[in-house]
């Protein structure tokens, strides 16, 4: 009868060839490092789309030719890329101009000013931080900022938009990081004349880079003189998209203020009812898994800034009740016991979502997959 002895053999030489495979990973970051040294001296971007789909697609081709999976490959592929990005990301950065730049980050303390001081002094900028406690320091450096950056929660934004308001000189830029754009642009118009811009990171201050990460950038006045900033965002391999104020807000109420007051939808529920997160883990499926992953990352964080989110405007509060005068409608399915109502709402919303639905299939599959294989 075979027994594990029998496959003593095979399993060294599995063990030695892991083992040439980290050998391998090991001198291909070496190599990377050459790349990104080149990369500084020669002001090149950490990450450039094309190069890494054609890489991509090269590699995918290899796979096949090897009766390997190209997903899997990819996927193998696109980890070690990843890793090359992070070491980037404990070194220096390209610099989008000539002469370094001096910035200045009111709330530079935090989490998104302490991120993006880092990079920035990666860059080779010169950078300064304000917050309560140093606000008088702001009269001495102020004559010779080149960008000033408002990062500061967004219930105080307004107020130190207008506390800088004649303070800065007429060369500096103006800009902000809150998920509203349209009154902190107004505000900032309003407070100072010189060039300004609104800008949204897409992400939080726990990303381990900027790589692959999104940058909103709305236009306030004089754009052309920002656009080494831009640049230097690109540089740091952030994607980039321009937008008006206004249209950004709107798509915001709903990615952000609705989302973010769903979760505590789902969250308060489960409190009430005494369902205990380990307890639904042991028996939730992948993609429920998944689901209350995201809701509980957001309980794991700041609640008066997620408070700031969901009550941020006025219309993102007039779309919550909107949202709950929906659901209204909805429970009179459940009251009657209306399936039929049921399947015809759901058939609606699958023709609304039209070929989304398989995109959505296609990305959640993905995404639930590996979680359930990394920690299931």
């Amino acid at each position: 009868m075979a027994n594990n002895s029998d496959l003593t053999a095979q399993r060294k030489r599995i063990d030695e060839i892991d083992q040439k495979i980290l050998d391998l990973l090991k001198e291909r970051n070496h190599v990377s490092r050459d790349v990104i040294e080149y990369k500084i001296e020669n002001q090149l971007p950490v990450f450039v789309a094309a190069r890494e789909e054609e890489k991509t697609e090269r590699f995918r081709d290899m796979a096949r030719k090897r009766d390997l999976d190209p997903d899997w490959a990819e996927d193998f592929l696109r980890m070690i890329m990843s890793a090359s990005r992070a070491t980037q990301s404990t070194n220096t950065f390209p610099r989008a101009t000539d002469e370094p730049k001096k910035i200045l980050f009111v709330g530079g303390e935090g989490g998104m000013g302490a991120l993006y001081r880092q990079v920035a002094e990666q860059s080779g900028h010169t950078t300064y931080s304000i917050d309560k406690g140093n606000w008088y320091e702001l009269e001495e450096i102020a004559p010779a900022l080149d960008l000033v950056i408002v990062t500061v929660p967004i219930n105080v934004t307004i107020s130190v938009i207008e506390r800088l308001g004649g303070r800065l000189s007429d060369h500096t830029i103006l800009a902000d990081f809150t998920s509203n754009k349209s009154e902190p642009l107004k505000v900032m118009m309003n407070a100072h004349c010189g060039p300004v811009v609104g800008l949204h990171p897409m992400h939080g201050p726990d990303v381990p880079n900027l790589s692959k990460q999104l940058m909103v950038f709305c236009d306030g006045r004089s754009p052309e003189k920002s656009q080494w900033f831009k640049e230097q965002c690109r540089l740091w391999g952030m994607r980039i998209i321009d937008a008006e104020p206004d249209n950004h807000d709107h798509v915001m109420n709903l990615v952000q203020g609705l989302r973010h007051f769903v979760a505590l939808l789902h969250g308060s529920f489960m409190k009430d009812f005494n369902l205990n997160p380990h307890e639904m883990l042991e028996y939730s499926s992948p993609v429920y898994r998944a689901e209350l992953m995201m809701t509980g990352r957001i309980f794991a964080q700041d609640a008066e800034l997620y408070a700031d989110i969901v009550f941020a405007n006025k219309e993102r509060r007039e779309l919550l009740v909107q949202f709950f005068n929906h659901h209204k409608s909805l429970i009179e399915m459940v009251e009657k016991d209306d399936k039929r109502g049921f399947v015809k709402e759901f058939e609606a919303v699958t023709d609304y979502f039209g070929r989304f639905a398989t995109q959505a299939l296609k990305e959640s599959g993905y995404l639930i997959n590996r979680l359930a294989d990394r920690f299931s």
